[in-house]
């Protein structure tokens, strides 16, 4: 399965280490454009400038490791599509030129579900997907959280929980999972 990864789910962090945890165990292809990832680092750069410098540093290391992830959409295509957010067209065209199975993202409103459907395309949150991944491949998925929380705890210097740290990055049915699991 290919996702497109919108930007609001590459920013923040943790969002995006569980994402990506998921992708390098197999269970699913990322994909992103040149624009979602310029839009990550805006989004840093409005927060600090370090964290603009940061966020493309770890644009190169996601280009490394996932070199077939970038995906490009031609002007046409993008002239051909419609979305109630212009500035959104170019996440779905990305998805359409990547023949992506969905778009990851947390602007619902944006993304109807009938206009994807009509590019073969659903929608997806974060905290469902994710949710899913761990109720297909609780292995795996455990694995990447325990990962992600032991970063999180190493960087902030806090005792976080999974299911804590789960809900501040917005993914509170996966950290509740986690948690009972």
């Amino acid at each position: 399965m290919k996702l497109i990864l919108d930007a609001c789910v590459l920013y923040p962090t943790v969002m995006r280490e569980m994402l990506l945890a998921a992708a390098r165990a197999g269970i699913y292809t990322p994909l992103w454009s040149d624009r979602i990832l310029e839009e990550w680092a805006r989004a840093a750069a409005r927060i600090d400038p370090a964290q603009e410098a940061q966020a493309r540093g770890e644009i190169a290391m996601l280009s490394a490791h996932w070199p077939r992830a970038r995906v490009q959409a031609t002007d046409g295509l993008m002239n051909r599509l419609w979305l109630p957010d212009p500035a959104d067209i170019h996440v779905l065209a990305a998805a359409v030129a990547g023949s992506a199975d969905g778009i990851v993202t947390m602007n619902a409103k944006d993304f109807p579900r009938n206009i994807l459907a009509e590019e073969g395309l659903t929608r997806a949150d974060p905290d469902t997907l994710l949710l899913g991944f761990f109720e297909a491949q609780p292995d795996a998925m455990r694995h990447a959280a325990e990962t992600v929380l032991a970063e999180a705890r190493r960087l902030s210097g806090e005792d976080w929980t999974l299911r804590s740290l789960m809900k501040k990055a917005r993914l509170p049915r996966l950290g509740k999972a986690l948690e009972q699991a």
